[in-house]
């Protein structure tokens, strides 16, 4: 059975509850958590401005990139909105933004980034990946994916102090039921897949 997930009411019409859900979704969306995770383990790489420049490079093609080709396809109306909530939609832009990810990881190979940069986007490109694969065939929760591997990396790199930050997929998990816009499975699912970039990072660091 495939799961359908209904158009959003505009946000004056909306319950509190989905008012903040929807304040949550948009605030902790894919693109924004990418590139605060890169800016904060670039900073980490060095503990010097030259990180955060390292993290920016970096969140120019992992997050702004897949930003600006999401934005133009609904714009163009070949989106029905900023977190494409119909599946078939979201090939192609998930596709556009693998090239992206792709460019960015050539660009920081050559320019010999530190390790820990170069890593988080080869796990970014294989949760890019594995995500992709998935959503040829299923609607699953990119949001979910993207918050849980972004907690495992950040307790990977800062250790048990970060552990709270699971506060954050939490919270994203709970804005994408209360809106309806995934299954609880599709974002166990996320949260699986976002376990393969955590991995990754992990064996290349």
């Amino acid at each position: 059975m495939t799961f359908s997930p209904p158009a959003p009411p505009a946000f004056a019409d909306c319950t509190p509850r989905q008012k903040a859900a929807r304040v949550l979704s948009d605030v902790l969306a894919p693109a924004n958590l990418v590139a605060a995770l890169l800016l904060l383990i670039g900073w980490h790489s060095t503990t010097s401005w030259s990180g955060l420049g390292w993290g920016l490079l970096a969140a120019l093609f992992c997050g702004a990139v897949p930003i600006g080709i999401i934005v133009l396809g609904v714009r163009r109306g070949a989106l029905t909105d900023q977190h494409i909530r119909v599946r078939r939609q979201r090939v192609v832009p998930m596709a556009l933004s693998l090239v992206s990810v792709c460019a960015g990881i050539t660009l920081l190979y050559a320019l010999d980034a530190p390790e820990d940069v170069f890593a988080l986007v080869v796990a970014m490109l294989v949760g890019l990946v594995s995500s992709l694969l998935v959503t040829i065939g299923w609607q699953i929760s990119i949001h979910m994916s993207v918050a849980g591997g972004s907690v495992m990396i950040l307790a990977l790199v800062f250790g048990p102090s970060v552990l709270p930050a699971a506060l954050i997929a939490a919270a994203v998990g709970w804005s994408r039921l209360a809106l309806r816009a995934h299954t609880a499975a599709q974002l166990l699912a996320g949260a699986a897949l976002g376990g393969t970039a955590a991995l990754t990072f992990s064996l290349l660091r």
